[in-house]
């Protein structure tokens, strides 16, 4: 049952339109959404109960321009902190603990081919750093690897380039960040050591994809393919390449605004709105099958 948090809107949308207009890495849709906000606000749009509704309906309005799902106003059932960034580390810290830190299943099928899933998120680094390393190590002794994305929402950059590292034989240029403005650029490439053991670069590697893997998740399968490291088998992706940061504007809400943007150095652009496409498309609940039949026929070649 959902607990109603009372609310006055005025000043979350005003905390919101300040947010957005600093911060969005496009100034132009930035100055589109703060007036509709305000308009919506003026015309009594958000004069509801509690918390929870509010942020439906903002992250409504907020996506209604150029659909960036990485824009929202979240609603948080327990008070979560001021501090910037504070409410969604404390939100997924459950979810770590519960998950074996990000690595929930780590299996082998016949043929020598290893499972790895990787969810419900990929966590901030230096949580995960451990158990990744450990799942990984384990599945480093395959014939073939297939990565399990259909869970995962999404998570750290810095997690995504650590995974990769187990998945390439050198250094490698994976993804570059254009910040707002376009006078900031930061590279994220492949770590030239890993603690364990790689799987490497050369062995068969399947990524598995559904309709809900999104953000960081999106982001591993797309430079895996990108590189022609890796064959992506099932579902298009949401569509969400903005890396974005969190702040509270009400004890149970917190607005999260991309400040940046993706580029990939092979394509030259992202996955933002199209989703990542699937090199072999199948619904997700067959994509496991699929992958392991593509596995197995390959090293039989």
């Amino acid at each position: 049952m959902t607990t109603l948090t009372k609310i006055t809107p005025a000043p979350v949308i005003d905390e919101t339109v300040r947010l957005l207009t600093e911060n969005y890495v496009f100034p132009e849709v930035a100055e589109q959404v703060a007036g509709l906000l305000q308009r919506r606000l003026a015309e009594g749009a958000y004069d509801v109960d509690d918390a929870e509704e509010l942020a439906r309906l903002v992250t409504e309005d907020l996506q209604s321009v150029n659909n960036d799902r990485h824009l929202r106003l979240k609603y948080h059932a327990d008070p979560v902190s001021a501090k910037e960034g504070a409410a969604t580390l404390e939100s997924i810290r459950r979810e770590f603990d519960t998950s074996l830190g990000g690595a929930p299943r780590v299996q082998l099928l016949d043929g020598g081919v290893a499972v790895v899933e990787l969810g419900p998120m990929l966590f901030p680094l230096d949580w995960a750093a451990e158990p990744l390393a450990a799942a990984l190590t384990l599945a480093s002794r395959a014939e073939a690897l297939i990565i399990d994305l259909r869970g995962n929402r999404g998570g750290d950059p810095d997690t995504v380039a650590f995974v990769c590292s187990y998945l390439l034989d050198k250094r490698t240029h994976l993804n570059t960040m254009s910040w707002r403005g376009g006078q900031h650029n930061e590279q994220s490439w492949s770590q030239p050591h890993v603690p364990g053991a790689r799987f490497g670069g050369t062995k068969p590697l399947y990524v598995l994809t559904s309709e809900s893997s999104f953000s960081a998740a999106e982001e591993l399968a797309y430079d895996l393919q990108q590189l022609g490291r890796a064959v992506v088998v099932g579902e298009t992706t949401r569509g969400g390449a903005h890396p974005c940061k969190g702040w509270t504007v009400h004890p149970h809400l917190e607005v999260t605004v991309p400040f940046g943007r993706a580029v990939n150095p092979v394509s030259g652009t992202n996955w933002e709105g199209v989703g990542v496409q699937p090199d072999v498309a199948c619904a997700a609940a067959e994509s496991l099958d699929r992958a392991h039949e593509l596995a197995l026929a390959r090293l039989a070649d």
